[in-house]
């Protein structure tokens, strides 16, 4: 649910939101890199894909091609850890540059190999305003009332999380990653789809840790085998009035490692980080936690 689907939801309920960017239909960009999770998958006739542009930020809408990019870090600096970066935008669309190419860049320039995953999305209309006033009606509906809102969710989302883990793993030897230190990191639907992963996964198959940054907190079972989590929300947070660290102590009660930033402001969708905030730091203190955790062990895949 990025800033960008929250500020067409505010912009229904208040004024100030104004001052947001305006969404404008943008020309989508090359992506020579993207590997389809579904090789065998038909592509239509006709993309459905529709690409914005909210401010200088890219964001896609009607993904039904999910891919995923790969973002290497130089060899030299290589760690052998790779993260899965799966952007949010409410299961309507993507904040590619905001939640998604712009955080890997980051993980691969500290020696991380980042994988940008483009997940199917809920159908939008194709018109840029009347996707803009459907995507405001649902999330000012969830804003207001959640139990009288549609289910903010998409199912195949966590298919292609799942699918993308497997590809990395499979193909960790000509990436240079080590199999058991391919995690995940998601931002707020993007959260939402990395826990997910992490709890409809099996085994081997789930990531082997995972960032949860402004998802929703609330109570969920946890397995005494999900894997550690790295949570990150701001106590502002426009999108969860009230907010719960539920989720973290779920974590707990199962005994699994867990780690939680609350900080003070940022609001929601605050990306790599909100200036003048703490949530600056959210990037280099995952990366603390990887390293602390013992995932950014130099060395050749093992």
């Amino acid at each position: 649910m990025t800033r960008f689907v929250l500020a067409a939801a505010l912009l229904m309920a208040a004024p100030a939101a104004a001052q947001m960017p305006v969404p404008v239909p943008a020309q989508a960009p090359a992506e020579p890199d993207a590997i389809p999770l579904y090789p065998k998958m038909k592509v239509p006739r006709e993309s459905t894909e529709k690409w914005v542009r909210f401010g200088k930020d890219l964001a896609v809408r009607n993904v039904t091609v999910p891919t995923v990019t790969p973002v290497l870090p130089d060899p030299a600096r290589a760690t052998g850890a790779a993260v899965v970066v799966a952007p949010g935008g409410a299961f309507m669309l993507l904040a590619m540059d905001h939640e998604g190419w712009n955080v890997a860049r980051w993980l691969a320039d500290h020696g991380v190999a980042a994988f940008v995953l483009k997940y199917r999305l809920n159908p939008t209309p194709a018109d840029t305003a009347e996707a803009s006033a459907y995507m405001g009606k649902r999330m000012a509906e969830s804003l207001r009332d959640p139990a009288a809102a549609p289910g903010i969710t998409e199912p195949r989302a966590t298919l292609d999380a799942l699918a993308a883990l497997k590809l990395v793993r499979d193909g960790a030897g000509k990436w240079g990653v080590d199999p058991r230190r391919v995690g995940m990191i998601g931002f707020s639907a993007g959260a939402m789809t990395t826990l997910n992963a992490a709890l409809e996964g099996k085994g081997a198959d789930r990531p082997s840790f995972i960032g949860y940054v402004y998802g929703p907190m609330l109570a969920r079972e946890v397995p005494s085998d999900a894997p550690p989590m790295f949570a990150a929300i701001a106590n502002d947070d426009s999108l969860f009035a009230a907010p719960s660290y539920a989720l973290v102590e779920s974590w707990r009660r199962a005994h699994v490692p867990v780690e939680l930033h609350a900080y003070e402001r940022g609001d929601h969708g605050f990306g790599m980080g909100k200036p003048g905030t703490t949530t600056m730091g959210l990037l280099p203190q995952f990366l603390s936690w990887m390293e602390m955790r013992g995932l950014l062990g130099k060395g050749s895949a093992q």
